[in-house]
């Protein structure tokens, strides 16, 4: 964003609970675990950069870490393999994905346009230009690497004929104008995250959902051990081999999980809930290649869901603010948990591709995940934008603010650009890195290989 590089990033509390969905089939192999797909972006870097070579950049680079925390929930989503399904949903993604880098390169832009600095282009991906047109000296362009974006100011750029003394170029301004131009993304996605959120409120309304005992069959295979012993689909599990589950949802489907893994060919009784009806079923799994049992049933929390639609626009901003809050909550923590524990989520940093496919499914799942989806995936590019790294925003402002320090004097150029090109460099290559890894990680790519 400003000084030499400019980044932006991707990236419940007391609020209405979201809508998390944890389905875990326990089909042919062993036992899966689906993502749950309501839950905040675990981790995702969507970094936006600027480098200094020529000219200043503000570039937001699409990395993704991705767990978005306890509301759309995808933590697991960075490992496995993804399915892209029917083109509609994929395009509902990738509209969201570059709705948001439009946003946030648009903060910075609009801040700098405000106060009459000079912009020489305004760019949506990396790389060569598909396409491209100019107005008002500013070339506006789409190139072909989906990484992100960024805005390219004229400051050191040997073609520009605008005098290095011209008081509009961005270094030529006081610091609190840099400033206001750096962390204009930032700010963009924050209130674009806000904006999501308040018109789901008003329109579709917020899920709420309340727990019961027990856990939900979804789906039984036929054919499996579970039909053949009489489980329906629809069946609430109360309690297996007389130990009664908790209402804690995604708790209570491990412990099912757990004990049907252990009692491979052994009869496993299941207390059950059909209809107004309580039954006694013994069910024996199957013994899977890994030893462990199977039954053929789709698990998932005992939740019903409602919807809170906003009266009037006091309760609607009433209702926003307290789920914005509480998604920011989220997705802070889900990020500190990220770094703490790096060694353990590194493999569950994520790229454009693998953004896309989940935003995908949940674009298939419901719209409340969509909304979501967005929401979380702004408030994600926020935060690690800020982060005092090179080649993120965050870095552009401790550059700011070791001048600021310094009594106005900056740091040699070529030290800048060092920094830069190297935070630069570095995202770029882990960029491209997730690009190729995700895009194996494709279902429809897997089966061709």
């Amino acid at each position: 964003m400003l000084n030499n590089p400019s980044p932006s990033s991707l990236s419940p509390s007391s609020s209405l609970l979201r809508y998390t969905i944890s389905k875990t089939p326990i089909l042919d192999s062993s036992i899966r675990t689906k993502t749950d797909l309501f839950r905040p972006l675990s981790s995702s870097l969507f970094y936006s950069q600027s480098p200094l070579h020529h000219s200043f950049h503000c570039k937001n680079q699409l990395l993704s870490p991705c767990p978005l925390g306890r509301r759309l929930d995808f933590r697991s989503w960075g490992v496995s393999g993804f399915d892209f399904g029917s083109l509609e949903p994929v395009l509902e993604a990738a509209g969201v994905l570059t709705a948001i880098i439009v946003v946030h390169e648009g903060g910075h832009f609009l801040a700098a346009y405000l106060q009459g600095i000079h912009v020489s282009k305004f760019a949506v991906g990396f790389g060569p230009v598909l396409a491209k047109f100019n107005s008002n000296s500013v070339e506006y362009s789409i190139r072909a690497f989906p990484l992100g974006g960024f805005v390219a100011f004229p400051d050191n750029d040997p073609e520009s004929d605008i005098p290095v003394d011209d008081e509009n170029l961005l270094k030529n301004r006081p610091i609190l104008d840099r400033v206001i131009v750096v962390s204009a993304g930032v700010v963009a996605n924050l209130i674009f995250a806000f904006v999501i959120i308040f018109f789901q409120v008003l329109s579709i309304g917020l899920p709420v959902q309340e727990v019961f005992p027990g856990v939900l069959v979804p789906e039984v295979r036929a054919f499996s051990p579970a039909s053949r012993d009489g489980l329906l689909s629809g069946d609430v599990i109360l309690s297996i081999n007389g130990t009664e589950l908790p209402k804690n949802g995604p708790n209570a489907v491990s412990d099912v999980v757990d004990v049907i893994k252990r009692n491979p060919r052994k009869n496993v009784l299941l207390k059950i809930e059909r209809g107004k009806q309580d039954l006694e079923i013994g069910v024996t799994p199957e013994e899977n290649f890994d030893g462990s049992g199977k039954i053929g049933v789709q698990l998932s929390p005992n939740v019903k869901v409602t919807r809170i639609i906003a009266r009037n626009a006091l309760q609607a901003f009433d209702f926003a603010g307290k789920e914005f809050w509480g998604l920011s909550s989220t997705v802070l923590d889900s990020l500190k948990q990220t770094f703490l524990n790096f060694s353990q989520s590194a493999s569950k940093v994520s790229g454009p591709v693998a953004i896309i496919a989940v935003g995908a499914e949940v674009a298939r799942s419901n719209v409340d995940g969509l909304y979501q989806f967005a929401a979380v995936l702004n408030l994600n590019l926020a935060v690690i934008n800020l982060l005092p790294l090179p080649a993120l925003d965050g870095g552009t402002l401790a550059l700011i603010l070791l001048e600021a320090a310094r009594g106005g004097r900056k740091l040699p150029l070529e030290v800048e650009q060092r920094i830069t090109s190297s935070g630069l460099m570095f995202v770029v290559l882990l960029g491209l890195f997730l690009i190729v890894r995700d895009t194996l990680n494709l279902d429809f790519i897997k089966d061709m290989l």
